[in-house]
């Protein structure tokens, strides 16, 4: 049977490996960084094998210390998982949680009410949420999963795709007044477009059934924010490509008309990002609960939010894009 010290020092190793740095994991532990590399330090002599290698600038992981890193990692997560568990049947998940979200209007919309629900059913657990326009950094800030609506380039990540919802194009009716109203993808070579990427120009694919068009864009501004895209919109500045749940109200109040709607653009998929399969109750129980609730929120929006009839789309059960 392990000591208990080794499965410490295995945990101690894990941190640091995870943050390739000694000051940054003694912060998350709130242990002095001595005491850190110390442990570190008699951990190795321990084992007999060099796992880090340590220099003035960086911390790296030696051929060992990698091979050392998966397995260590999963008994030391599956080790909290079963503490976890045993507390969250003695009396329900609790903790503290730090969820990453993007600063968008469908967020402040709807996942504060999804929150807020959240945290009336499970009242020891205390989220808190931080609205990031930038993908975060899980390991290093601490975070225990993000929402995003972008797929993470990180190949160790683990992504869960809870929704998709219909992308379409809008303007204002002011907008329309003045420029005219797009008949076809090709006809938005003459107008102004708020781009999502940057520079001028873009190109961006429309289907309508099996026909699939490649439309030039252009515009005067470009922005990475959909709450900023859709405000730019909603003043008449050009047309902006938006979920159905960000510019839902601005249908309903005539701020916004809807243009092309037998075109379809790319789906907006929203994920649900964690550095580990291996999650506490509280982390998991969050996770069913918003997943079931943005699927509800976004399905509504989909059937709802369009001022000419389309036909509904079924909107996928979340799953799990486990990379290797």
């Amino acid at each position: 049977m392990p000591q208990p010290q080794v499965l410490r020092d295995m945990a101690l190793f894990v941190e640091v490996a995870k943050r390739k740095s000694f000051s940054q994991a003694a912060a998350a532990l709130d242990m002095p960084i001595s005491s850190v590399s110390r442990r570190i330090t008699q951990f190795e002599t321990a084992v007999g094998l060099r796992l880090l290698d340590r220099t003035t600038r960086k911390l790296a992981l030696t051929p060992y210390g990698e091979a050392y890193l998966a397995q260590a990692t999963r008994i030391v997560e599956e080790a909290q998982r079963t503490f976890d568990d045993m507390i969250a049947q003695a009396k329900g998940p609790t903790g503290f949680l730090k969820v990453a979200a993007p600063p968008d209007f469908w967020v402040l919309r709807h996942l504060s009410d999804i929150v807020c629900a959240f945290s009336e059913d499970h009242e020891h657990i205390h989220v808190h949420l931080d609205l990031r326009s930038s993908q975060v950094d899980l390991v290093r800030e601490d975070y225990d999963l993000a929402i995003a609506m972008e797929e993470p380039r990180q190949s160790s990540l683990i992504v869960r795709r809870v929704v998709e919802v219909e992308t379409a194009l809008f303007a204002s009716p002011a907008y329309l007044r003045a420029r005219g109203r797009p008949k076809h993808p090709q006809d938005l070579a003459e107008h102004d477009v708020v781009l999502s990427v940057p520079g001028a120009s873009d190109t961006w694919q429309f289907t309508r059934g099996d026909e699939i068009v490649s439309a030039p864009v252009s515009g005067r501004i470009s922005c990475n924010n959909l709450s900023l895209a859709r405000r730019l919109a909603v003043t008449g500045r050009g047309i902006a490509a938006s979920n159905l749940v960000n510019v839902a109200r601005d249908l309903d109040s005539g701020r916004l008309d809807r243009i092309l709607p037998d075109w379809r653009l790319p789906p907006t998929s929203i994920y649900i990002v964690t550095t580990s399969r291996l999650l506490p109750a509280k982390t998991r129980r969050f996770i069913d609960f918003v997943s079931k609730r943005l699927a509800g929120v976004f399905s509504g929006a989909s059937r709802g939010a369009e001022r000419l009839p389309l036909p509904e789309r079924e909107v996928p059960q979340p799953v799990c894009l486990v990379r290797p």
